[in-house]
């Protein structure tokens, strides 16, 4: 199972159409009615959707796997007594995939879906664009119990946690889930798995360009190890570019938060950097989650 999209609803649709894909760097697979899907370099049918609505929110996390895997999380989910609507055979979108969502303990939308038609080829490798969707970080009032639900019923593992974030995987990947302390349960941000450092630094430069400059970054994180950028797009959401993500196994011992100590006023492994934390936690309260009504 592993992480594939995310997908938003925001009344200035084509605004952040035109900002992800140029100059951030993805591709548009196809519009239908009110919805634009767009992609990265990697073989998925999508990375991100946009949906034309009156109020922004996350529509859905999407988390892909064969049908053994979602149908063992579907009967957890059932059994877990988690909000979630019944089975879907087919959504209307590239890849014809089935499946259903679940809300999460504070109303965090994910859904797990089957794709049913093949993955379209991945695209040449470049040293500059998104290869795919690399991690969602949710905030929460609860990170304990929201991490639960995801290793007992979604089937997760905790990687790390720190003083204010847990990390969770679902494949090789360090996270792809992770939860922050907060006083809103919102979006946090979204992370975009570029080729190596190179690439990100490439990203950085083209968004300078074009007038966007980080609101922390570069620099290489504790826990996964990852290179990291972070922008705020035109359509309030904090976006990432990340590289070099930690891959692990099954030997990859939990950190605790013991083991994620920086010197005082530093906030990664480089520390050359700060943070611009206005208009990160600005962005913290732009994407609400979008409330399950079935179920």
């Amino acid at each position: 199972m592993h992480l594939r999209s995310i997908e938003f609803q925001m009344p200035d649709r084509q605004a952040a159409v035109d900002f992800l894909t140029d100059p951030w760097g993805l591709r548009e697979v196809t519009t239908r009615g009110t919805t634009t899907w767009l992609r990265g370099t990697a073989g998925q049918h999508y990375s991100v959707a946009i949906t034309e609505g009156a109020e922004r929110a996350l529509l859905s996390a999407t988390l892909t796997g064969t049908r053994e895997e979602i149908d063992g999380v579907y009967r957890r989910v059932r059994e877990a007594g988690l909000r979630h609507s019944e089975w879907i055979d087919r959504f209307d979108e590239p890849g014809q995939g089935s499946g259903f969502y679940v809300s999460g303990l504070e109303g965090e939308p994910y859904r797990f879906v089957v794709e049913n038609e093949p993955a379209p080829d991945a695209l040449p490798t470049d040293r500059a664009n998104p290869v795919r969707i690399a991690h969602v970080v949710f905030n929460t009032t609860d990170r304990a119990a929201a991490s639960r639900m995801l290793t007992d019923v979604f089937g997760f593992r905790l990687s790390d946690s720190t003083g204010f974030m847990n990390f969770l995987r679902c494949d090789e990947l360090h996270h792809v889930i992770a939860y922050a302390d907060s006083k809103l349960s919102t979006l946090n941000h979204v992370a975009f798995e570029m080729h190596d450092t190179d690439a990100v630094l490439r990203g950085m430069g083209r968004l300078k360009d074009a007038g966007w400059g980080t609101v922390w970054g570069p620099g290489r994180h504790g826990p996964g190890d990852n290179v990291f950028a972070y922008f705020v797009g035109p359509f309030g959401a904090c976006i990432e570019y990340t590289a070099e993500i930690l891959r692990v196994n099954d030997s990859y011992v939990t950190g605790t938060p013991d083991s994620w100590k920086f010197p005082s006023g530093r906030f990664d492994q480089w520390g050359i950097f700060t943070r611009d934390m206005e208009a990160m936690s600005a962005s913290n309260s732009t994407f609400p989650f979008h409330r399950l009504i079935t179920g």
